[in-house]
């Protein structure tokens, strides 16, 4: 015995119904008894009352019929709650019955907003505020108006939650030196978020870190420290670089005697030449070696 129950449900696996389904503008579920496209008895009652009453008072109901939108608009016209068949209209002219239509102009043109500056807690704990600057256009017009009570201010709404949610994943030092990624992370959440609503997010980007005035203190304190220890560690290797070159140096005029004299003769050269008070009275070495033998001498004389 057939079961009268198993008659009555819809075959959801018929290539009728998925097309019908596959054809409703996302946000709403399909109904396969229902005709999008069909007003009913009272439709066509009032679409006939008002075409007649356009021809009757033509020419001046081509101003209430005629409309106009820039290359750069489209118009979703709804007629009698629904929308018209072809989808958005424009740019240029198009025709509407004004008793029964009604029209939406969305603007295509690419627009950009600043994302309010938002405090974030970084992954290791420090507190930061961010702001950014979005740039989305309008890729549906149909969608956007149907699925969406305001796509503007739902793409800014949006764009704020993302930009903690991915930010707060991240170290303070992630931030400051992957501003590119991070950018791109976000742009890929935003455009994939704002699909379903016909808006395609273009760019994202990453204005400003401010961080807080005590950190910012600390963080000059330790660079401070940072670049005193380079310049120490410098030193200390220019001081060694010239101890061994000092110490060449005195092996060679230890092997040559007159390379000593030489460079007496050379710093007395320099002080001359500059022009100072200072008396130099110059000694020859061999007095110096002649005093040294003496008291070498008397030395050994006493013992």
């Amino acid at each position: 015995m057939d079961n009268p129950i198993m008659e009555d449900r819809p075959n959801v696996n018929s290539g009728a119904y998925n097309s019908m389904k596959n054809t409703e503008p996302s946000g709403y579920q399909a109904n396969p008894d229902d005709d999008q496209h069909s007003v009913g008895c009272c439709g066509y009652i009032l679409l006939f009352i008002s075409y007649l009453i356009i021809i009757c008072t033509i020419p001046f109901s081509m101003f209430m019929c005629i409309k106009v939108v820039q290359e750069y608009e489209r118009a979703v016209i709804f007629r009698l709650g629904r929308i018209l068949p072809g989808g958005a209209k424009g740019p240029g002219l198009f025709f509407i019955v004004p008793c029964t239509d009604a029209y939406t102009k969305v603007d295509l043109r690419t627009v950009s907003f600043d994302v309010p500056p938002q405090e974030i807690l970084s992954k290791d704990s420090v507190t930061v505020s961010v702001d950014a600057v979005v740039y989305y256009r309008i890729s549906n017009a149909t969608v956007s108006v149907t699925n969406v009570e305001d796509a503007a201010r739902s793409t800014r709404l949006l764009a704020a939650t993302t930009l903690r949610n991915v930010l707060g994943t991240k170290n303070l030092s992630e931030m400051l030196s992957e501003r590119d990624n991070i950018s791109h992370t976000m742009q890929m959440n935003l455009d994939e978020a704002t699909d379903p609503w016909g808006v395609k997010v273009e760019r994202v980007e990453i204005k400003d870190v401010r961080l807080p005035v005590q950190l910012q203190r600390a963080m000059a304190a330790e660079a401070e420290a940072a670049r005193e220890a380079r310049a120490k560690v410098i030193a200390a290797e220019g001081e060694q670089k010239a101890s061994r070159a000092l110490k060449e140096a005195a092996d060679v005029i230890s092997q040559s005697p007159a390379a000593l004299q030489l460079r007496y003769l050379q710093t007395l050269n320099t002080i001359s030449a500059e022009k100072n008070s200072t008396i130099v009275f110059p000694v020859p070495i061999e007095l110096f070696r002649g005093m040294g033998t003496f008291g070498g001498g008397a030395a050994s004389t006493s013992m």
